[in-house]
């Protein structure tokens, strides 16, 4: 893994800080940092990581691909979801399998078709590399994988996405942009407080998870009819609640937990 210095560091974090309406609340770190809610941690990493690259598939198959490339997604994407949600096949085996801009028709697609299949797949492909190495380091550490139940984020952000076109794809890129965001600042949040090698990993995802928020408010702005700042504006304070107020569930993406 490539190393981040600390002057990179904190310039990748600036513009997410910016950004983000709160900061994750101390209450949050202080729980992270008890040795028990390691595995929890790096588990529902995992899981968000492999989220995060099939809401990108998602947006591929509904407003990029045709019917045929669409099935083809969906079998290329098939092992992960087989081994996270069912429990079957061989982790290591996931490690071969990579995505190409090759398999989808491009003939004819609008510019900002062609920006969402360029950002997507590139966002699919770190995303799951991701899911790899979490996966590579829970294997060091002794953890088998066993699932844990999801956070309240995400559905918490998503319920407030508009039900027609273009204003739904608006904003469930503002959603995206909003949990890569949040992830980015939670890496830098819990690089400290972890092992050296952990916290050089969380580290070193800085880099992909700062541009992919600023990719999502791109393609937002790009295919939006009016200014989205408002919307922007609306899911902040929408997910400012979901991480300052108490969250019964301590997860990656949790609110503040419930005291003691």
């Amino acid at each position: 893994m490539s190393v981040i210095s600390s002057v990179e560091a904190s310039s990748l974090l600036a513009p997410v800080n910016a950004f983000l309406q709160c900061e994750t609340p101390e209450s949050w770190i202080e729980e992270a940092k008890q040795e028990d809610n390691l595995r929890i941690l790096l588990t529902d990493h995992l899981i968000c990581e492999l989220k995060a690259a099939q809401s990108a598939m998602y947006l591929l198959r509904r407003y990029v691909a045709d019917d045929e490339t669409s099935k083809v997604l969906l079998g290329w994407l098939k092992p992960y979801e087989d081994f996270t949600y069912r429990h079957e096949g061989d982790w290591e085996s996931l490690n071969t399998k990579h995505l190409s801009k090759s398999v989808f028709n491009v003939e004819g697609l609008d510019p900002f078709k062609k920006d969402m299949l360029d950002k997507m797949v590139m966002l699919i492909k770190e995303e799951l590399h991701h899911f790899y190495q979490v996966l590579e380091i829970m294997h060091t550490l002794g953890f088998d994988y066993k699932s844990v139940t999801s956070s309240r984020y995400a559905n918490g952000l998503l319920r407030h996405v508009r039900t027609y076109e273009p204003e739904k794809l608006v904003d469930k890129l503002i959603c995206g942009a909003y949990i890569e965001a949040r992830s980015c600042e939670r890496f830098a949040k819990l690089a400290p407080h972890v092992s050296e090698e952990l916290g050089k990993f969380y580290v070193s995802l800085l880099r992909s998870e700062a541009r992919h928020f600023e990719d999502y408010l791109t393609l937002a702005a790009a295919i939006s009819n009016t200014d989205i700042e408002e919307r922007v504006k609306h899911f902040g304070e929408v997910e400012k609640s979901l991480i300052e107020s108490v969250d019964e569930t301590f997860r990656f993406h949790s609110g503040a937990p419930v005291a003691a």
